[in-house]
């Protein structure tokens, strides 16, 4: 009630006439409740209270913004895990595979692995709960629980008949933000962070003197999809790579008491080592601001996609029966004076990218060394890399697991491979992967395939099709794909994701990563721009 109280005070300092402000408020949410006590007196079916009232808030503050919402107090536990990056459970990415729940992923020294899980277990009961059926939700809930209780899991393992029970007590999980850091090689170091809750700037802090101590000369910092978080965390981040009482972002709303421009307040780490930002489509918000902070003060070069587009700022309001209403209270503004915020936040590209904004809507700002940046939708990297496309089989392949389930094959017969960094399979042992895929069943639509089904259905439209139907026929026999032509004709992009998910077995997260960096593309184009230093500089310079 005083939530809501305050919010009708706030609106009607901003109009001339609060009196009729106040009016149209308590009309209206009189109307609302008269209709509910109708449609729940009257309406044909039984309705649950909860779910329609639920409905009618989400699709008005859906009107708002896509960031504005309402909280129940029975998802106020899934909020504070996403908000702090903790919670009472065993500390594993459980998840569906072929209608079985699957272990996908169990953390570094969790609960989860302490007790012996493995990637590829199929967990059939939780506490004697049979999981056939169950959504994912309550399979989480059911995992879920007060630290130092135990649950109990009947799994089966790959390669094994026979189920078995494991014991594991729980914990209160924290998830880095940094989930990994290390060498790339012996002058470039890499950390990578993947999300702003509390304790963000200290991992990377941490992070950084680690990296220094093992020699890294040049740092490649990667922000891809990472959503954001806390705003205090993005300060602190920047303040690391900027110097002490520079200033790092500004909020303006509504409420002017709100109004704030952060700085740095504590001596930075490092403010002369080469930078490498990598950003992607889906680096949003705190991201934004670090990203846009170290482009602005020329302080790195940004490699990769231009980012999300989220230049607002929320704050929690607490409601009544604990329930709470994340809002949107202001706008953000990094050092140049942009604000990165999509003009346009509901329409966006399939990788939630902002797209294309005219020139002439958007404002031209200058970073410290006067190159010209803008605002309007998001951070636009200094170098450009496209996305590399996903060959059609790929996604045929993991929409059926079988390149997951290829590895756990691969993992039953090796009781050990090579470091990370130097694991590669052999040709026979990738045509053994090929083998093995010989009687599985998969398909793929190529996008060729698509198109020319697409001009097909437009010439019988337009009626050309009598005329060019030889034609599309043999095109169709020229182009229609062939399984084992694909598996060799995209060697090259299956196998570095073949070994990647091998390696997840032996050397989970951290693995992946360190198994990742011969083939990142954005990786790739940073340690290309550390070996030209020149062209680095003149990046910085605008030249």
């Amino acid at each position: 009630m005083a939530g809501a109280l305050t919010a009708i005070t706030l609106s009607l300092v901003a109009f001339k006439d609060p009196g009729e402000r106040y009016f149209e408020i308590a009309k209206n949410l009189d109307i609302f409740g008269t209709l509910f006590k109708e449609v729940n007196t009257y309406y044909v079916d039984e309705i649950n209270p909860n779910e329609i009232i639920k409905t009618g808030i989400d699709a008005m503050l859906r009107s708002l913004d896509p960031y504005t919402n309402y909280i129940p107090e029975d998802e106020i536990e899934d909020y504070l895990t996403m908000t702090t990056g903790q919670y009472g459970g065993i500390g594993a990415v459980v998840g569906p595979r072929n209608g079985k729940t699957i272990v996908v992923m169990p953390y570094e020294n969790s609960p989860a692995q302490k007790a012996g899980l493995k990637i590829s277990d199929e967990i059939l009961k939780i506490d004697g709960v049979d999981l056939k059926g169950k959504s994912q939700e309550s399979i989480s809930k059911l995992l879920k629980g007060q630290a130092g209780t135990v649950v109990k899991l009947t799994i089966r393992r790959y390669g094994q008949n026979n189920n078995q029970d494991v014991a594991v007590a729980r914990e209160n999980i924290k998830i880095n933000n940094v989930p990994y850091y290390g060498m790339i090689n012996e002058e470039v170091g890499y950390i990578a962070l993947k999300d702003f809750t509390s304790g963000a700037s200290r991992e990377v802090k941490n992070a950084l003197v680690e990296l220094k101590s093992k020699g890294a000369k040049k740092l490649v910092f990667d922000l891809r999809d990472n959503p954001g978080g806390l705003l205090s965390e993005a300060v602190n981040v920047s303040n690391i790579f900027v110097a002490k009482d520079a200033e790092i972002v500004s909020t303006k709303g509504k409420v002017t008491d709100w109004n704030k421009t952060y700085t740095a307040l504590n001596p930075p780490v490092d403010t002369e080592m080469p930078v490498v930002v990598l950003t992607s489509s889906r680096s949003a918000s705190a991201a934004e601001i670090v990203s846009g902070v170290i482009q602005d003060y020329d302080r790195g070069v940004l490699v990769g996609q231009k980012t999300y587009g989220k230049g607002l700022v929320q704050a929690t309001r607490s409601l009544s029966y604990n329930s709470k209403l994340k809002i949107t209270t202001a706008k953000y503004y990094i050092p140049s004076g942009r604000c990165i915020q999509a003009i346009d936040y509901t329409h966006r590209n399939d990788d939630g990218s902002a797209g294309k904004i005219p020139d002439s809507l958007r404002v031209a700002f200058k970073t410290k060394n006067g190159r010209v940046v803008y605002d309007g939708g998001g951070v636009t990297p200094d170098v450009e890399v496209a996305r590399p496309t996903v060959p059609s089989i790929t996604q045929g392949l993991e929409s059926k697991n079988l390149i997951f389930d290829y590895a756990n094959k691969y993992y039953s017969e090796h009781a050990s491979i090579k470091p990370a960094k130097a694991f590669s399979l052999s040709d026979a042992e990738y045509q053994d992967f090929v083998k093995w895929l010989g009687d599985k069943e998969y398909d793929y639509v190529t996008q060729v395939e698509r198109n020319l089904e697409d001009l097909e259905a437009t010439s019988k439209k337009e009626k050309y099709y009598d005329s060019i139907q030889d034609q599309i026929k043999a095109l169709r026999t020229k182009i229609f794909h062939d399984k084992d032509s694909d598996l060799q004709k995209f060697k090259t992009e299956l196998k570095p994701l073949l070994e990647e998910e091998i390696v997840a077995r032996y050397y989970f997260q951290k693995g992946i990563q360190e198994a990742s960096f011969d083939n990142d593309v954005d990786v790739l184009n940073a340690l290309g721009l550390f070996k030209d230093s020149e062209r680095y500089q003149q990046i910085l310079k605008g030249k």
